[in-house]
């Protein structure tokens, strides 16, 4: 864009049209008269503070001038990092993302502002400034593409986590685009990145992924612990650089291990994975950290032991299991789904338990639950959803139709929601498996719910639709 005016212009007319001198103008900016004389006569360039000063006085609102400053200050002037980077931290504070993006494409001919965008980048993101974070990472990314850097890789590591959300289809996307890159990344950040690729493939399910993954990362941990267990290592980097304790990522192979092993109905196998687990005698560091992470394992390892059991058919431990589940909220959605799962298989009565969790669940089940613990946004919403699944069928083919449609009903949303065509699916048939069994009540809201949300895509309706 070309502007027909400066900002020193528009000051000018002020100025006369107020009738003020220099100094005048400079007490109500709060700037010395010396400052508002240099910038007046073009012998200084604006710095983004004086600018909002300057436009404050001139009753505008904030960043009112700031495409204006790009032109003056990056595009017509030499660019100074001292000026930018305020100016930078400015736009995002002001959720003036399209300036970054334009100051980052102009700045980006000279490769060597690379990184520092990069460190600017990582400062928004620890600071939760997530869209400036990723205009910054983008433009970084696509400046370094064919340099094969590890700050290339880091980008992407990032730019991965952020595009993270609620849909799937999304979700495999970025984990698709991102995954070529982790072997690029420094040996201990790739022990986070397998952890965060591993957990949205078990989101998706895609249960060959998550075990392709899981096995890299035990294998990139095993070597990781061997190295840092040698004398001359200074142990103190593994604890600034790792978001866990070191022995917790080879745990962690084994818990997703199991859960892939449990998802193939290998229940004896996935056993084994968690008595591996639940056995961290080995673990030889005593701090607070490193003991958190031991409980926490051995409470996993407790719980799916009880979900391995149930799965074989194993009645005697439903009370213990409700009990463990009772006095853990992280457990409790995937308990349920676990119990319920079992109950639907082997036939078990679990009314006097659900009637007691069920006001607890509901929380789970709406369309934005929270995560906890080792859980992801992402696997909350999926099991959630399964869970959903369960308990509909556990109620209807238990003749409890009011309840079963209930859940099939919130089913439907939530899977809507994460858009899991195959999920939606499943509703859909249980539904008609039991319609003559529905009231009109009922028969209503889920016609609505079949077409709310698919208004602007007629072809995904017409898919689930014609695969009852």
């Amino acid at each position: 864009m070309i502007y027909t005016t400066t900002i020193r212009s528009e000051l000018e007319d002020y100025i006369e049209r107020e009738g003020l001198n220099l100094s005048q103008l400079g007490r109500r900016a709060g700037l010395n008269a010396g400052t508002v004389s240099s910038l007046m006569k073009g012998s200084r360039v604006l710095a983004v503070d004086q600018l909002d000063r300057i436009t404050r006085v001139l009753g505008l609102p904030e960043g009112y001038y700031y495409e204006h400053y790009i032109q003056e200050c990056i595009i017509e002037t030499v660019p100074n990092w001292r000026r930018i980077r305020p100016f930078l931290f400015r736009c995002a504070e002001l959720d003036c993302l399209n300036c970054i993006r334009q100051s980052v494409q102009l700045l980006l001919d000279n490769l060597t502002y690379s990184p520092l965008l990069f460190e600017v980048a990582e400062e928004f993101y620890t600071t939760g400034k997530f869209k400036a974070a990723a205009i910054l990472y983008e433009s970084v990314a696509a400046s370094e593409r064919r340099q094969h850097s590890e700050r290339l890789a880091f980008c992407q590591y990032r730019l991965y986590i952020l595009r993270l959300g609620d849909n799937q289809e999304n979700n495999l996307q970025a984990a698709i685009q991102f995954e070529p890159f982790v072997e690029r990344l420094d040996e201990l950040d790739q022990l986070d990145a397998l952890r965060d690729l591993a957990n949205t493939y078990k989101s998706l399910q895609r249960w060959d992924k998550v075990d392709e993954i899981a096995a890299k990362l035990g294998t990139k941990a095993k070597i990781q612990l061997r190295l840092a267990s040698q004398p001359e290592v200074k142990r103190e980097v593994y604890y600034k650089k790792l978001k866990r304790p070191l022995f917790a990522y080879l745990a962690f192979s084994d818990l997703l291990r199991g859960g892939v092993c449990d998802a193939r109905g290998a229940y004896e196998e996935a056993l084994e994975y968690a008595y591996r687990y639940a056995d961290l005698s080995w673990v030889k560091d005593k701090d607070e950290e490193t003991e958190k992470w031991v409980q926490l394992f051995e409470g996993w390892a407790k719980a799916n032991i009880f979900a391995c059991k149930l799965m074989i058919g194993n009645e005697s431990v439903v009370q213990e299991y409700a009990e463990f589940i009772e006095l853990d909220e992280e457990e409790l959605l995937i308990g349920i789904l676990n119990i319920t799962k079992a109950a639907n298989r082997f036939d078990f009565d679990i009314s006097i338990i659900l009637e007691k969790f069920k006001s607890r669940l509901t929380s789970y089940f709406s369309l934005e639950s929270d995560s906890a613990g080792i859980y992801t946004p992402q696997i909350i919403d999926e099991e959630s959803a399964e869970c959903c699944y369960q308990l509909a069928y556990y109620y209807l083919w238990n003749e409890l139709y009011c309840e079963g449609f209930r859940y099939v009903l919130a089913g439907l949303e939530k899977a809507k929601f994460i858009n899991n065509e195959a999920r939606i699916l499943s509703f859909v048939r249980l539904f008609e498996q039991f319609r003559d069994y529905a009231s009109f009540d009922i028969q209503q809201q889920y016609q609505n719910s079949m077409t709310k949300g698919f208004d602007q895509d007629e072809k995904k309706i017409s898919r689930v639709i014609s695969s009852k």
